[in-house]
């Protein structure tokens, strides 16, 4: 098995579920108007899946990194809807160390696509 199918294939084993919830949400807000919150997180998860639609070039690191960032993206685009929308605090804690360590990583990320362009 060539390494661009098992790349293939662990996309839509990832993929498939997340795609199929962010469908859910976009058909229940259209059913029900949507809370801003609800809506905030249909817009977040179509963005990273739209973003994380990434043509594998055969290079499993450059790959796991053009996909990660935009995954990572989506964690904190979710978490800031929590902290702007949530009440609970653990959870608001928790946005807030999600933001925080996932904002960081996308830093590295960034910095070893910058060391590693090919």
């Amino acid at each position: 098995m060539n390494n661009r199918f098992k790349i293939a294939v662990a996309l839509a084993a990832v993929a498939a579920p997340a795609m199929a919830f962010a469908e859910d949400m976009k058909m229940d807000m259209n059913a029900s108007g949507g809370t801003p919150a609800e809506k905030a997180f249909a817009a977040s998860m179509q963005t990273m899946m739209k973003n994380m639609d990434v043509k594998p070039t055969g290079k499993t690191d450059k790959d796991f990194v053009t996909m990660m960032m935009p995954h990572h993206q989506g964690a904190i685009d979710m978490a800031n809807v929590e902290l702007q929308y949530g009440k609970d605090p653990m959870l608001r804690k928790m946005a807030g160390d999600i933001v925080k360590a996932q904002e960081q990583e996308i830093g590295e990320m960034k910095a070893w696509l910058a060391k590693n362009p090919k």
